[in-house]
């Protein structure tokens, strides 16, 4: 079943359903202002710490876990310049149910509700969290709505920072459980009478307030001499469960026996010289010139701390067995276990105030990272990057700071710049780098909360530019335009101004071990009514273990906004779609005219003969390209036949 939905700029007369990402980016984009609303609605019996936990909590699971139906009756945003977000009133209402429940009183003969219980994640130890204190007035203000109902803080809220009106308060609160939503009203017209803010620009003034801003905050730390003692308590339990394992692995015992295996405090030769820092390959600057392969085995070690083996020695201990307090992170599929063999030494060197070595074992590269100051909250990355070539062996992340990225870049680079994908006509910026090859501090894409740029790396080699971009790994994707058989860099005017409406799309594959994305303009579709040329592209991100690619048909119409991102229409994972393998693709979607009708348009590759709808709506055309008028919210089933006379379905 073909799921087709009218383009994003058009405003349905009925509530749409609401996407999974339509609710992400709500959140993401309204962050600390949901943060805040749940913060505030929470019961202050549990004291700030936990308040701030929680809230962060509330907010953080408060995305549907598929596609919902809109309601229609949650109070849309009235901020003066805003156009209403559906997306952002479904997960308001979300966090608003689960700040209530928080603060129902837990009963003996009835299971707690998951938002009564302590948060699960965020998780910070050592440490107390609370906002920064403000003044006389929001601590008289922190009191008085101590002593209200938790529905009747949330009226106070609503109205306060969401500027709704009486009516639509009690349709919120209502939605969200509240028994009594008129009594809510009644106690927060009451606090209002008391406080003479009622609801104007001092009332939201001091909701908006550092007091009541549970993004913006101060640590303290725990009590000390009581987590000395847990601590040594934990010690000793470790111990003995330490003790009790050797002697139940001991030959004979326990399991049983490991036939041929060495004793488990055996030592292995092979393994002790893997974690030798003198052992490590070291690769000279001019290899890479004579050498038959071009990929991280030819790089050069570089860095100022190549020869601090104490630094080394700690970046290999760490790797063979990281201890609790290490952060370690890996692509999907990538092997976190020790290496193999001596590891060769790319860099080891001060990056911002972070000492940074990166090792590669063939396989993986491994990024160890430690303060300057100290190994504590030491971090442990690994990246799967067996198979490289030239292009994707281009850069290396070596460090992250402050939303801003660095990158290592391979000793052919010739010249390194960053590009706004968002803006195809602009030139790019040179960037600058280190003797070492260490670039300057460019913004991160991966780490925006929004998407009014996209900054990508652009490195010159002699073949000629490559646009490199952070997906949040070790291994920047590669960027590339084309037909599947023959994708190629992007260099041309058409190719950037596709990539500036396909690039707010990438987040859809962050953080999945991709290896390169391309994005293919497979069919172009003139609009009935004289309404344009759409355009329809089908984009593909390979990854790095093989399968697992993600696959996304997109559908550009013509837009009066600058760097508009396309529409989603169809996605898969693990399909073939768009690759060497398969090179077609097939996807529909259900658009609107600017006279006001409806046609289900749909758009295959050139290996289509016709095309075929069917169930909802009824059509055929010749050739790849269909055009056929429909209703509102129509539904229909996709196919088409290929040259070999093969049927073949729409992308799902």
């Amino acid at each position: 079943m073909l799921n087709v939905r009218p383009q994003d700029v058009i405003t349905p007369p009925a509530p749409d359903p609401i996407d999974v990402e339509q609710a992400e980016a709500a959140l993401v984009e309204h962050y600390p202002r949901l943060v805040r609303l749940a913060y505030l609605v929470l019961p202050p019996r549990l004291g700030r710490n936990r308040r701030v936990l929680t809230a962060h909590s509330l907010v953080q699971r408060s995305l549907p876990r598929s596609r919902t139906p809109g309601v229609s009756g949650l109070p849309l945003p009235r901020r003066e310049g805003a156009r209403p977000d559906p997306g952002y009133a479904y997960v308001r209402q979300r966090v608003l149910r689960q700040a209530l429940e928080a603060g129902l009183p837990l009963r003996r003969r009835a299971w707690p509700r998951r938002a009564q219980l302590p948060p699960l994640l965020p998780q910070v130890w050592g440490l107390r969290l609370f906002p920064r204190s403000g003044g006389a007035d929001e601590l008289a203000l922190d009191q008085r709505l101590s002593a209200l109902s938790g529905p009747g803080r949330a009226a106070y809220v609503l109205r306060g920072l969401e500027h709704l009106r009486d009516a639509e308060v009690v349709q919120a609160l209502a939605a969200a459980g509240a028994a009594d939503p008129d009594a809510a009203l009644a106690e927060a017209d009451g606090l209002a009478a008391g406080t003479g803010v009622a609801g104007g620009a001092r009332a939201e003034e001091l909701l908006r307030s550092a007091e009541f801003d549970p993004c913006s905050l101060q640590a303290r730390p725990t009590d000390l001499m009581r987590r000395r003692q847990h601590t040594k308590a934990a010690l000793a339990a470790t111990a003995a469960v330490v003790v009790c394992g050797t002697l139940l692995g001991l030959p004979g015992e326990g399991w049983g026996p490991d036939g041929a295996a060495a004793p488990p405090y055996a030592r292995n030769p092979a393994a002790e010289r893997a974690l030798d820092p003198a052992k490590t390959v070291r690769v000279g600057p001019a290899v890479w010139k004579r050498s038959s392969r071009t990929d991280f085995s030819v790089w050069p070690s570089r860095g100022d701390l190549t020869d601090d083996n104490a630094l080394l020695r700690r970046a290999l201990a760490v790797w063979a067995r990281p201890g609790p307090s290490v952060r370690t992170s890996a692509t999907p599929a990538t092997p976190v276990g020790p290496p193999t063999g001596s590891p060769q030494l790319l860099f080891a060197g001060d990056v911002d105030q972070t000492r940074v070595v990166l090792l590669y074992d063939g396989l993986r590269v491994v990024r160890y990272a430690e303060p300057r100051s100290g190994t504590a909250g030491a971090a442990l990355d690994f990246a799967r990057v067996d198979g490289a070539d030239a292009a994707a062996a281009n850069a290396l992340v070596v460090g992250r700071t402050d939303g801003n990225v660095r990158y290592l870049t391979a000793p052919w680079v010739r010249k390194a710049s960053v590009r706004d994908l968002l803006d195809p006509t602009g030139a790019p910026a040179p960037l600058g780098r280190t003797r070492d090859g260490v670039t300057d501090p460019l913004a991160s894409p991966a780490q925006a909360r929004d998407c009014r740029s996209w900054d990508a790396l652009e490195l010159r080699d002699d073949v000629g530019p490559r646009l490199m971009t952070d997906l949040g790994e070790l291994a920047p994707a590669r960027l590339t335009s084309g037909p599947p058989s023959a994708p190629r860099d992007v260099t041309g005017a058409r190719e950037r101004a596709r990539w500036a409406r396909t690039a707010c799309l990438l987040p859809a594959v962050r953080s999945h071990g991709v290896r390169s994305v391309n994005s293919w303009a497979y069919a172009e579709q003139p609009l009935p009514e004289d309404n344009g040329t759409a355009q329809w592209l089908c984009t593909r991100a390979e990854t790095w273990r093989g399968p697992g690619s993600r696959v996304l048909a997109q559908f550009q119409a013509p837009s009066a906004k600058k760097g508009a991102p396309g529409a989603i229409v169809a996605r898969a994972e693990h399909s073939p779609a768009c690759g060497v393998r398969e090179p077609q693709v097939l996807a529909g979607v259900l658009w609107k005219s600017r006279g006001g009708n409806w046609y289900v348009l749909a758009a295959g590759s050139e290996q289509f003969t016709s095309v075929t709808t069917s169930g909802g709506v009824e059509g055929t055309a010749q050739g790849n390209l269909l055009a056929v008028r429909a209703e509102a919210g129509a539904q229909a089933d996709l196919d088409g036949q290929v040259e070999s006379g093969a049927r073949v379905g729409a992308l799902r």
